[in-house]
């Protein structure tokens, strides 16, 4: 466990045995939240898995529903729940689940527990990737540094290579290359370097989308049952806000109309690829509302309160982090009080101008 995690479990136990969370909840818990969820699907076995944050086991999406539900949370559709927002209900508290990006697992494993337990749920489209024309390339890499000893990618000026032999050689040559591929290169120049990799070691990108992604006629099926709701998540998976203004919105409108192409209809809500503060922009929530979007998501912690009703176009969600799968935690996320704790920490951090150094502490997930 790394000192990111660690922090996070002992804070939530802090919150649980002092009762704190409890306490703070009547000015912390809000309206209601949006959860965050990617992957559904049995526990791996490997010792190296740097995308666990990413995956939760169908007894968690069971159990996550049923305790929602026992917290005195309705579970809306998106639709009924921006509406809400919107006009200040606040009487019932309320859930939404959304899954990003489009995996077959949504399908196969979330959809039917969903079904039964009669829990609306929304979908955010990548449209490049049920394409095959983009890449999964955080998993890419997750493989790529499983499956060698070295990786040196030298135009990133690392032609020595960064020794990745055993778990914590891979976790650190993982996160060194994120940082670089996330942050200090452009999104053009990511995809480029990840494909040059991949092609040298031979691992093929296009397969991994054919393994884990929906093809259209499966995003049909869900998008048939009234239960679901199918939103965009953009073309090609870009970070929006280091895109040039041009780029970014024709990222957005390539999404959006290969969504009304393939299934008859223009999505109304929307989720920002990776969701962080990087990601993320006026410019494009300009952009959404101008064309017509009801909503939009980040990956910003928080419940939904008056102020993000404000502005429906920049909302927050709650990541069901597969790293912190138990009650424990889930019950600490609906008071709110961490996430208003995450927000005092970064005010006080910003004022030392320790900004950077918190965000590492306390970054959402992809």
């Amino acid at each position: 466990m790394n000192v990111r995690q660690t922090v996070f479990r002992h804070g939530f136990k802090v919150l649980k045995a002092s009762g704190a969370g409890r306490v703070l909840a009547p000015l912390t818990q809000g309206f209601g939240a949006v959860f965050m969820l990617h992957h559904v699907r049995r526990p791996r076995a490997d010792a190296f898995q740097p995308n666990a944050h990413l995956e939760i086991s169908p007894e968690f999406l069971r159990f996550t529903v049923n305790r929602i539900r026992e917290q005195g949370y309705d579970i809306l559709h998106l639709d009924e729940a921006v509406d809400l927002l919107k006009s200040g209900y606040g009487r019932k508290r309320y859930a939404v689940l959304t899954f990003d990006d489009g995996y077959r697992d949504n399908l196969d494993v979330a959809y039917p527990i969903l079904r039964e337990l009669g829990a609306p749920f929304t979908v955010y489209i990548t449209s490049g990737l049920i394409d095959r024309e983009s890449e999964l390339w955080w998993i890419a890499l997750e493989r790529l540094v499983a499956n060698n000893d070295k990786l040196a990618l030298s135009a990133l000026d690392l032609e020595d290579g960064i020794s990745c032999r055993t778990t914590e050689e891979k976790t650190a040559c993982f996160d060194r290359m994120i940082d670089v591929l996330g942050r200090e290169t452009t999104e053009n120049e990511q995809r480029v370097i990840v494909r040059a990799l991949a092609e040298s070691r031979g691992l093929d990108l296009s397969a991994i989308a054919d393994e884990l992604m929906m093809d259209w006629d499966e995003v049909r099926q869900l998008a048939s049952d009234p239960l679901v709701t199918i939103g965009a998540h953009t073309h090609d998976h870009f970070a929006l806000a280091r895109l040039d203004a041009a780029s970014a919105r024709a990222d957005i409108m390539k999404g959006m109309k290969r969504l009304e192409t393939e299934l008859g209809f223009r999505p109304k809500h929307f989720a920002y690829p990776y969701g962080k503060d990087y990601a993320v922009c006026e410019r494009d929530a300009a952009v959404l509302r101008d064309l017509g979007f009801s909503s939009s998501v980040t990956t910003f912690p928080g419940l939904l309160t008056s102020a993000a009703a404000r502005d429906p176009m920049m909302l927050p969600r709650v990541s069901l982090n597969g790293r912190f799968q138990n009650g424990e935690v889930l019950d600490q996320y609906l008071t709110g009080a961490p996430f208003a704790l995450y927000r005092a920490a970064r005010w006080a951090a910003g004022g030392f101008g320790l900004k950077s150094a918190v965000y590492r502490l306390f970054p959402s997930t992809r």
